[in-house]
């Protein structure tokens, strides 16, 4: 019986300290994964340019996982962890849209972000 509850305790107190995204948080990143989607701009991941359906599926895939993993806290933290060097190489991502000089995603992704939190104050 003193095994169950404390198995009870631990589970309880593993489950109250995950961190859970807040519907902000989610709105924030769905609406920038849907800007790099439907941007037009090529990605640059470990040297590889690929098309914005690629990138959007790649780091769909690593949000997913920091979310299993109650590893995200705010759309920053989406940023930094997902979107900003690969997990690999530690390589920064880049963006480059046409007639501009490439970026770094973490640049181009904060300042999408920054801008919808102006046009949702309103």
């Amino acid at each position: 019986m003193k095994k169950i509850l404390l198995f009870i305790a631990i589970s309880a107190s593993v489950y109250s300290s995950a961190a859970e995204l807040s519907g902000t948080a989610k709105t924030e990143i769905a609406h920038l994964f849907a800007y790099l989607e439907h941007s037009g701009c090529k990605f640059n991941r470990n040297g590889t340019w690929y098309e914005p359906t690629e990138a959007v599926a790649h780091l769909q895939k690593k949000y997913d996982y920091l979310l299993k993993k109650d590893l995200l806290t705010n759309t920053e933290s989406f940023i930094e962890k997902a979107a900003s060097e690969s997990s690999m190489s530690g390589k920064a991502y880049e963006v480059k849209c046409e007639g501009q000089a490439a970026v770094p995603s973490a640049t181009w992704f904060n300042a999408e972000l920054q801008r919808y939190r102006k046009t949702q104050a309103k």
